[in-house]
């Protein structure tokens, strides 16, 4: 179709432009229009009416579309401001410097029904925050047992300590004392043995790995070798072992003069893992190892070790088992209930330290890491 017929075809309908939706178009379409005549395009009711009464500045009516509250300023009124100062809700007021200040006084805050206070409390005033004081440390928690602080210097042990104190030859601050359960200060109390001071040891912390054929013990009235002679000169402190190994039993032993941890970890409530590697004079069977696996009723009580499985790579004779309990020979009497010997006995973990790096036969301090790790075990 031509530009001269589309021009008739539509004037043909009215003389100025068609009805389309209950809105009459422009005479010529807007999309049509120049920039210039575009740029100039208003509603026609702007130019008959002029500017809609929801822009006009009535500056003296109350009523304004815009401006309905007199807490703040319309931007349409900021310009008839006076120089005192804008006043909005009662209590408000501008300073010096133009700002808002609250010159109302301190009302009671609404009771919130989660609120867990008191309905007659004020909260209106600011109140400190309640703290928790803070705990007292007693002269008590400072002072420990004789005995104890005795043992401590490096000269015997609690035991012999106590037959000292009897004896009377332990004086505090000069004067002799005889009672057993006396507290001392270890860092202000003076203690002598003998007229000799005494002092507290340096806490001293050694990892053995014992060979076969060694005691656990500090002193053997059979004249056996004992642990003590591979550590003889791991420190001048008095140190002796965190448990006990069996003579034929090869592994891991913490040595430590450290008395307090040494019982924290040999309580039963703590349960210390350990993880043993067995080695069985003969195979062991699928229906013992789930007995074992289950628990067993031993003639001291009934016994569950945490874990056991066959040794990766090696036979069925070689078994892993982990345990907790610190009853006395507790992995051997827990396969000779079954029947079994047991020809080795290695403890190759306890609580959290291995023997990496420690031939058989060696010892070595404890890191610091190690140490911090094997406090944070005990309850």
């Amino acid at each position: 179709m031509s530009k001269d017929n589309h021009k008739n075809s539509r004037d043909d309908k009215s003389g100025k432009g068609e009805k389309r939706g209950g809105r009459r178009t422009a005479e010529k379409p807007f999309s049509k229009l120049g920039k210039k005549d575009s740029q100039n395009f208003a509603p026609r009711n702007f130019k008959e009416n002029g500017p809609s009464p929801r822009f006009k500045d009535n500056k003296d009516s109350k009523n304004k579309e815009f401006n309905k509250f007199d807490s703040k300023p319309s931007k349409f009124d900021r310009g008839t401001r006076s120089k005192e100062g804008y006043k909005g809700k009662e209590g408000y007021k501008r300073d010096e410097q133009g700002k808002f200040s609250d010159n109302r006084p301190f009302r009671k805050r609404e009771i919130s029904k989660y609120n867990h206070n008191t309905a007659n409390e004020d909260k209106g005033e600011r109140v400190a925050p309640v703290l928790r004081p803070r705990k007292k440390t007693s002269v008590e928690q400072d002072t420990i047992r004789l005995n104890r602080y005795i043992s401590n210097s490096g000269i015997c042990s609690r035991r012999k300590a106590d037959e000292l104190i009897e004896a009377g030859v332990i004086s505090v601050n000069g004067k002799v004392v005889s009672e057993l359960g006396f507290k001392v200060d270890p860092f202000k109390d003076e203690v002598r043995y003998n007229g000799e001071l005494l002092k507290r040891e340096k806490k001293i912390y050694v990892l053995l790995n014992k060979p076969k054929d060694y005691i656990t013990t500090t002193d053997d009235p059979q004249e056996r070798r004992t642990v003590m002679q591979l550590v003889e000169n791991a420190s001048r402190e008095r140190i002796y072992p965190v448990g006990r190994l069996d003579r034929n039993t090869t592994g891991l032993l913490l040595m430590t003069n450290d008395g307090e941890l040494a019982d924290k970890l040999s309580h039963p409530r703590n349960g210390i893992t350990k993880i043993y590697h067995v080695e069985l004079n003969k195979n062991l069977t699928q229906g013992d190892f789930n007995k074992i696996q289950f628990g067993l009723d031993l003639e001291d009580g009934f016994i569950k070790p945490d874990n056991i499985s066959f040794v990766s790579g090696g036979s069925k004779r070689e078994i892993g088992i982990q345990i907790h309990s610190g009853k006395n020979r507790i992995v051997r009497r827990i396969f000779e209930h079954l029947g079994y010997d047991v020809v080795k006995l290695d403890r190759v973990v306890y609580g959290n330290l291995t023997k990496k790096d420690l031939p058989r036969g060696r010892w070595r301090y404890l890191d610091e890491h190690e140490l911090i790790q094997i406090k944070h075990l005990i309850k």
